[in-house]
């Protein structure tokens, strides 16, 4: 293409922006938040009890205690989670919460009762580190970052986490002491750890340091937006087969199920973690709310249940996909600039997000733009530690909660962006 060619393609871009400014949008694909159709497909959940407030051992679930949660539902989030119900602990509403009491408690206190606590091990002469594979989950990034953990990008493939890179960085340094990890439709590129990453994620126990944890986020297990979904391997099942069980923390929850702000979270590890857990937990609460424990396994009452439930979610989710998927074919696919395609993305299978990569160096500015024209968008670099993308090039796209005439207009928006953002440099 020629210069003036370039040149007038660019004012024609420019000239569209400028129309698309007028009109005052304010769309927003920042976060993967429910749609309130989704929510309300557990508005059942309100009244459900009906007065009867008792749990399968006779347990009142008004009253205080209950530190690992209703009987009923230990044994629900042990079938969730692929663990047996000695090893599973029942919270609150926020698996983040959990998270967090897992990492700060470990810094604090130590992983059990007869460990040393991690900053004690890093002493005066070093920093306790996680890896952590990159593109992540930003939330992950920021408990560390709170704590003053040094964080270690790991590169990610199709399968997973570059398993050659963290043996060898576990190998080289014994205060590495955890790696987060989103196994399945990783947040936000939406891999699904093979068979053969989730076997060396179970044996890292025999490489690392002392008190190493992987924390197995694995929020997105049900939520598939395919007919015949990809399995993950059972990371609880292979570590207690190698000896190394105490190393994984898996984490799980219904926030995306039923109510996104009051579902319940669940825990599983070790029967020894989860009882040095709960005890550092005793001095923080007297007792989750089993109440809400109690509704939501009076309204899920199985893993059928629950599966059909996530059905009608796929049914409300998949269109929304589907549409940011075709914007970008139509309006990118096979356009290219310098000999570079102007973007790739993924197509997940599940989860809740399309990851977009631009050319290198041009992440900040489409994001600028968008959110001049209207459209907001996870803050570039967000998806990295320190939110330093070392190519200026994912943009997290989360199409869950806006409707489909919002990301029709987000989506036009953003291809144009892209196409003004390659052209201008």
């Amino acid at each position: 293409m020629s210069s003036n060619d370039l040149q007038a393609q660019q004012q024609n871009l420019l000239n569209r922006y400028e129309q698309i400014k007028a009109k005052k949008l304010n769309l927003d694909l920042t976060r993967g938040k429910p749609a309130t159709a989704q929510l309300a497909l557990s508005d059942a959940l309100d009244g459900i009890l009906q007065g009867n407030y008792a749990s399968a051992d006779g347990t009142d679930a008004r009253n205080y205690g209950g530190a690992l949660g209703l009987p009923e539902a230990r044994q629900f989030a042990a079938d969730y989670l692929g663990a047996k119900p000695s090893q599973v602990l029942v919270g609150g509403n926020s698996s983040l919460q959990l998270m967090y009491q897992v990492v700060t408690n470990a810094y604090f206190h130590g992983v059990n009762a007869g460990a040393m606590a991690w900053k004690e091990e890093a002493g005066t002469a070093g920093k306790i580190k996680f890896l952590c594979p990159s593109p992540g989950y930003d939330r992950h990034f920021s408990i560390c970052e709170t704590l003053g953990i040094d964080m270690i990008p790991v590169s990610m493939d199709a399968d997973g986490p570059d398993m050659d890179q963290v043996e060898s960085l576990l190998r080289a340094d014994p205060l590495i002491k955890g790696i987060w990890c989103v196994p399945k439709y990783a947040n936000p590129n939406g891999v699904v750890y093979s068979d053969e990453v989730v076997d060396r994620f179970a044996r890292l126990g025999k490489i690392a340091g002392p008190n190493f944890r992987i924390i197995w986020d694995n929020a997105y297990a049900e939520h598939h937006l395919v007919e015949n979904p990809p399995e993950l391997a059972n990371l609880l099942a292979l570590s207690e087969q190698y000896g190394t069980l105490d190393n994984a923390v898996v984490i799980g929850s219904t926030s995306k199920i039923t109510f996104a702000g009051a579902g319940i979270s669940f825990m599983a590890s070790s029967e020894s973690n989860i009882a040095g857990f709960v005890d550092l937990l005793g001095i923080a609460t007297i007792g989750p709310d089993k109440v809400n424990q109690l509704r939501h396994m009076r309204f899920l009452k199985d893993m059928p249940t629950l599966r059909a439930l996530m059905q009608a979610h796929r049914e409300i989710l998949q269109p929304k996909f589907e549409l940011v998927l075709k914007h970008l074919e139509e309006g990118l696919a096979g356009k290219t600039h310098n000999g570079q395609p102007l973007g790739t993305w993924t197509r997940p299978a599940g989860g809740y997000f399309v990851l977009f990569d631009t050319q290198p160096g041009l992440a900040d500015k489409v994001v600028k733009l968008c959110a001049g024209a209207g459209v907001k968008l996870t803050p570039a670099g967000s998806t990295w530690p320190y939110k330093k993308d070392p190519a200026n090039s994912n943009i997290r796209l989360a199409p869950s909660f806006p409707s489909l005439s919002e990301i029709d207009e987000a989506m036009q928006v953003f291809v144009l962006c892209v196409e003004l953002a390659t052209l201008d440099q």
